[in-house]
């Protein structure tokens, strides 16, 4: 399997708490930590524990936590090549409760890719399956050259001006601000997928066709809610890749959401194809 990711990344700071604080309140973290992260890093990183390797195209702050992103994901498995931006890095505050929902503050404006910029855009063709998340519409274009091409509607700016034709859309069936209504991307994604959490969520075909799948099961006590979304997407866009069946897909991505909140941080449950 040749997996990439075309997006974004965010330099993560984790602060654990009992809750979240109430206005006026002072809230002591029992743990913190930082990662590179947001929903391309974490994408990236969940492909290449499933495929072996992973080509991630992105635009990181010329600053230094912008190069300590690329040299940590590099650590991480994934093959970074990077526009290097003026703009600082974008980073996010991330809060950690006693049930391992995270609520997420962003700092700074979203770097992605444009495909102007000098990035190995041609590797991208006939690869077996892109997810994109970030990028200008020409980027979008470039991701299309795959074999499989699953983006977030968090880039549906970009992938209404691209064009195109998805194979995916993945989106939420709740939160306001990932949602899906149809005629915004033209032509239609051949699958839209709402998500509902533990509850699974919904899946829509072209022709108007719905149906349903369940969440997976946690193996664990739930640790940390971030980056489950991200590592779905990323489960969904392999099974794709690898000529599953759209339910057979979303299976393996409900698997993948489920271990990463197992983990502390983004990284540490994500599913791997061979465990070490």
């Amino acid at each position: 399997m040749r997996v990439a990711v075309v997006g974004h990344v965010e330099w993560i700071e984790f602060a654990r708490v009992e809750r979240v604080p109430a206005p006026g309140e002072i809230a002591h973290a029992r743990e913190t930590w930082e990662d590179p992260a947001g929903g391309g890093a974490v994408a990236a990183v969940q492909l290449a524990r499933l495929a072996g390797e992973c080509l991630f195209l992105t635009a990181l702050g010329d600053d230094p936590l912008g190069h300590r992103a690329k040299r940590d994901l590099e650590a991480l498995g994934v093959r970074v090549e990077a526009a290097w931006r003026s703009e600082p890095q974008r980073r996010a505050f991330v809060h950690l409760d006693a049930e391992g929902e995270r609520t997420i503050t962003v700092m700074g404006k979203r770097l992605g890719p444009h495909a102007d910029d000098p990035l190995p855009w041609r590797e991208l063709d006939g690869v077996d399956a892109v997810y994109f998340t970030a990028g200008d519409p020409g980027a979008v274009r470039a991701a299309r050259a795959a074999q499989t091409l699953v983006a977030t509607v968090r880039a549906i700016e970009a992938l209404a001006k691209a064009g195109v034709q998805l194979d995916a859309l993945v989106s939420s069936a709740k939160d306001q601000g990932e949602l899906y209504r149809p005629g915004e991307i033209d032509p239609p994604p051949l699958l839209v997928v709402r998500t509902a959490g533990a509850a699974g969520g919904s899946l829509v075909t072209a022709d108007g066709r719905t149906s349903q799948w369940a969440g997976a099961p946690l193996s664990g006590r739930p640790v940390d809610a971030y980056g489950a979304g991200d590592s779905f997407a990323a489960g969904l866009t392999y099974g794709l890749g690898e000529g599953r069946s759209p339910q057979e897909a979303l299976e393996l991505a409900a698997r993948c959401g489920a271990a990463c909140m197992t983990g502390r941080g983004p990284y540490e449950g994500q599913l791997r194809a061979h465990p070490e």
